[in-house]
């Protein structure tokens, strides 16, 4: 695009709209990296705080967001992700004619600590098999999801995961084939320095963290659970 300096819009607000176009155009993916200040200032014949401004009201838009020291990044669409009597992170993400898929993080038998071995009424030190997961979206990380099981009732659960990719299936194969969310507890804070890096996220990008519960038809508790979500990408939609 050619600027038009005398056509009485701001040359920022032209750059602006430009950007805006090329993203709509998809020249620019979302959660991509916009070209460096220098690199824009040099495409439009500008110097580099006329670019500034045109970035600026951009993030103000909420189109593009500007971590320091990393650059500007073209905003990912949000997704909305439901909290109801039936959780589960396939169908929430398909429904949105989103693509799902996931990365095993780690599964291993431990023993289970207070709060683990109290959501899943056991006691403690008890055997609990912990499958850690991140949820990706398009192929962008979303969450990371971490479900606890005991051990007892569901042996070999972590090979029935391994082999199914998915919880819902792993649980059916022991005759659970259907299962509700008794509570979700809903808290945020900024991330780990390991949250960070499986989320690629900043530290200084807070994430939504959730505490849940889930019970069999007969009210028996089958799994305690935490996540962590990227809170610039997802908001919690809670349904009753």
């Amino acid at each position: 695009m050619t600027l038009q300096r005398r056509a009485g819009v701001a040359l920022w607000r032209q750059i602006a709209e430009s950007i805006e176009s090329d993203i709509k155009e998809e020249v620019f993916d979302r959660g991509k990296r916009l070209p460096t200040e220098a690199e824009l200032a040099s495409r439009f014949g500008v110097n580099r705080h006329t670019v500034r401004r045109g970035i600026a009201f951009l993030e103000q838009e909420g189109i593009v967001r500007v971590e320091q020291g990393r650059g500007t990044f073209v905003q990912e669409r949000v997704v909305d992700y439901k909290l109801g009597k039936r959780t589960r992170f396939t169908e929430n993400i398909q429904k949105q004619s989103r693509i799902p898929s996931g990365e095993l993080v780690r599964a291993q038998l431990i023993p289970a600590d207070a709060t683990v071995a109290k959501q899943l009424h056991l006691r403690k030190g008890a055997q609990v098999a912990l499958i850690e997961s991140i949820g990706k979206v398009d192929g962008r990380p979303i969450s990371v999801v971490a479900h606890y099981f005991p051990a007892k009732r569901f042996p070999d659960i972590i090979e029935a995961y391994k082999r199914e990719h998915s919880v819902t299936k792993a649980l059916a194969q022991y005759g659970v084939t259907d299962y509700t969310r008794k509570e979700t507890r809903i808290t945020a804070r900024l991330p780990t320095t390991t949250e960070s890096r499986l989320l690629e996220l900043p530290r200084s990008q807070p994430v939504l963290v959730t505490e849940s519960v889930n019970i069999d038809p007969e009210g028996r508790v089958i799994e305690y659970g935490w996540g962590r979500m990227a809170a610039e990408r997802a908001q919690l939609v809670v349904q009753p």
